[in-house]
C-alpha cells in the first residue's frame, strides 16, 4: 500500500506541476539573475528544488507524526483520518482536473506564516555556490499552496512520520520535471505537462483511488 501511496503522490505532483509553474516558475527563472554570472543555472536550480522538496518532506513527517499520535490516543481517530485523507484526495482530483477549484482557499491559511519567513530568504542572495540555494529553496517551500496543503492532509493518515515524509517527498519529486523544464526554457515540455488530457487522466486515476480509500475507511 505504501508503494501505491507514493506513486499516487508522485502523480499528484506531476499533474500539479502546471500549478507549481504558476506559483514558483517565476522564482525558478529568477534564479539565473542571482547566480554567478557565466555559471550554469542547472546546479542552482537543482539545489533550490532540493531545499524545496526537503521542506515538503519535513512537513510530511510532522503531519504523519501528528496523525500517529492522534491514532494512538483518540478512539476511531485512525478511521476518521483515513476517511479525511480519502475525501481530500478526491477533492484534490477535482482540483487537478479543474472540475472544482475550491481547494484554492487553503492558500490563504499560510500567508501569515510565510510573510514572516520570506524576509529570511534574502540573506542567501545572491548565490555564491549551489549550496546557498538549498536554504533559499527550503524557505520558499513553505509558500502557501493549496496543492501542498491538500497532500499534507493526506499524509496525516499515512500511519507514522516516515510514511508521511515519504508521501511528501514523492509529491515533491513529481513537481520537479515541470519546474526544471521551465528553468531550462523548454516550452515544449511545459506545454506537454499542461496538456488537458494529461491532467484529466491523472485526475481520474486519483479519483478512483480516493474512492477506494473512502470505501476502505467505511469498511
Amino acid at each position: 500500500m505504501d508503494g501505491i501511496n507514493y506513486f499516487s503522490a508522485f502523480l499528484i505532483g506531476l499533474a500539479g506541476g502546471v500549478h507549481c509553474v504558476g506559483m514558483c516558475g517565476g522564482i525558478v527563472a529568477a534564479l539565473r539573475m542571482v547566480s554567478p554570472k557565466g555559471a550554469s543555472a542547472l546546479p542552482y536550480t537543482l539545489a533550490y528544488n532540493m531545499g524545496r522538496i526537503t521542506s515538503y518532506t519535513l512537513a510530511g513527517a510532522i503531519t504523519g507524526a501528528l496523525g500517529k499520535i492522534a491514532a494512538d490516543f483518540v478512539p476511531l481517530a485512525n478511521y476518521a483520518l483515513s476517511l479525511l485523507s480519502g475525501i481530500m484526495l478526491l477533492l484534490l482530483a477535482c482540483y487537478l482536473g479543474k472540475w472544482w477549484t475550491g481547494l484554492s482557499v487553503l492558500e490563504n491559511a499560510g500567508k501569515g506564516l510565510f510573510a514572516k519567513l520570506q524576509p529570511l530568504s534574502k540573506r542567501f542572495l545572491p548565490f555564491k555556490t549551489p549550496l546557498s540555494a538549498v536554504p533559499y529553496g527550503f524557505i520558499w517551500g513553505w509558500l502557501p499552496c493549496g496543492l501542498v496543503y491538500s497532500t499534507l492532509t493526506w499524509s496525516l493518515a499515512a500511519g507514522n512520520a516516515l510514511q508521511g515524509a515519504g508521501i511528501m517527498f514523492f509529491f515533491g519529486l513529481g513537481t520537479l520535471p515541470t519546474l526544471l523544464a521551465a528553468s531550462a526554457g523548454s516550452q515544449y515540455l511545459v506545454q506537454s505537462f499542461q496538456h488537458s488530457y494529461v491532467r484529466q487522466v491523472i485526475a481520474v486515476i486519483m479519483a478512483i483511488y480516493a474512492t477506494y480509500l473512502i470505501y476502505g475507511a467505511f469498511m
